[in-house]
């Protein structure tokens, strides 16, 4: 007697092989065939370009090693259908040209890139959309562009405005909307009309923070119930670790990591937090003093950067002062992805008046300094550490990033909001 097992196969929804993309550096054409002879003209004689635009220089003493830019370089990764994937890296990385290639915007320059089913999406204010037809007409462009009836697209018309929330002025060209009511019927549409891959890029921050959270819960369903795979960019890494479980790490154009999405943004946060402790621009601050090293340490004294939300945490600092201070101090202000200040603290704090204007004398000096982080929500925070003489001047600053990771501790479930409330509630007869 034989026992057969079905087991659920996931199949490849996107395969990328060794993919790169480059840019080429330099003049771009001027937009006419006179104008662009009369700037080889100019060139010929050695004057000046008469269309540069304003800011732009004339240097033609330097020149670089290429004229080649790559904004990716061999990529390999393949994402299973259904998958949600978060994109995450610094400013430059290569993300928004990593979703270009895959929704066919743009070409590799090298590589190869197999997409199983239709893409969807929704990359930046001004795309998609033909300006002169109205939101209604702009529906139906789309849904055919995607290969749908217009009888399908019918049916999905009515949940699109109203997502959309623009029913007053969906016979208006587009022309005429604000970037904001542009995005939310881009996304719209970009999520119900039918596509097996959605893909989603930093174009959100435009919406207010209700219509964001709205599309977070529409991508989260469409993952989730509906099996489409979802490619996610953002800064907002709350938002990634809460809709994905899976992401990608880019960093000058290579991939860092692919792994679950907790692996890949804590790889990334401690990457930030390495480069804010030692690479810091310290040409441009008063040499008058140092700060030469800071650890963020957990409750537990292990160095980290990714905290427990009931927790106290610790800092050490090591910093040097050059030359006798007075009314020194150093201290940090801990903000939120939006630099919103939310709590600071300083080595000053319970001193009084007589004491502020005590000198510091030169030397290294050793400082453990506390961060309580008991009323902080679950996400992703900046700590910056200055020092100088208050009010005045500024002697040196680092910036840290860390991360909250649970704030389940009273198994009630994530609060929403940035602080959490660990007040107990008492009833009365």
């Amino acid at each position: 007697m034989y026992t057969y097992y079905l087991q659920k196969i996931k199949m490849k929804a996107i395969k990328v092989e060794n993919l790169s993309k480059a840019y080429q550096l330099g003049e771009i054409g001027t937009g006419t065939l006179s104008n662009d002879l009369k700037r080889w003209a100019y060139k010929v004689r050695g004057k000046d370009d008469p269309f540069l635009k304003i800011g732009e220089t004339n240097d033609r003493t330097t020149k670089g090693e290429s004229n080649m830019v790559w904004s990716l370089k061999d990529l390999d990764f393949e994402i299973e259908q259904g998958d949600a994937v978060g994109i995450i890296g610094r400013n430059g990385a290569g993300k928004s040209t990593l979703l270009k290639i895959l929704s066919r915007v743009t070409s590799p320059t090298t590589g190869s890139v197999k997409v199983k089913g239709r893409v969807a999406s929704l990359l930046e204010v001004g795309t998609g959309f033909h300006p002169e037809l109205t939101g209604r007409e702009n529906i139906f462009l789309n849904g055919a562009i995607l290969g749908m009836r217009k009888k399908e697209i019918s049916r999905k018309f009515d949940e699109i405005v109203n997502f959309a929330g623009i029913e007053r002025y969906i016979d208006t060209p587009v022309k005429r909307y604000s970037s904001g009511m542009y995005v939310r019927l881009a996304f719209a549409v970009a999520a119900h009309l039918d596509s097996e891959i959605l893909v989603v890029d930093e174009v959100l921050a435009v919406g207010d923070a209700e219509f964001q959270k709205k599309c977070l819960g529409k991508m989260n369903d469409v993952s989730k119930s509906e099996g489409r795979t979802i490619l996610f960019v953002s800064h907002n890494l709350s938002a990634i670790k809460e809709l994905c479980q899976m992401g990608i790490l880019l960093e000058n154009g290579k991939l860092s990591n692919y792994n679950s999405i907790d692996i890949v943004t804590q790889e990334y946060l401690q990457f930030d937090h390495q480069k804010s402790k030692y690479t810091h621009d310290r040409s441009k601050i008063n040499k008058l003093g140092f700060i030469h090293k800071i650890d963020l340490f957990s409750y537990e004294k292990k160095i980290t950067n990714s905290f427990k939300a009931e927790t106290i945490s610790y800092a050490s600092i090591k910093y040097e002062i050059v030359k006798p201070t007075k009314y020194f101090n150093i201290g940090f202000t801990i903000s939120d992805t939006f630099d919103t200040h939310l709590y600071s603290s300083s080595d000053t704090d319970k001193l009084t008046a007589e004491q502020l204007i005590e000198i510091r004398q030169p030397g290294l000096y050793n400082v453990i300094a506390p961060i309580p982080l008991y009323n902080l929500n679950s996400g992703n925070y900046k700590i910056t550490f200055i020092m100088g003489e208050i009010n005045t001047t500024l002697f040196d600053s680092v910036e840290i990033f860390f991360s909250i990771e649970n704030n389940n501790f009273l198994n009630t479930g994530n609060r929403t909001g940035i602080l959490l409330s660990l007040n107990k509630w008492q009833y009365t007869d």
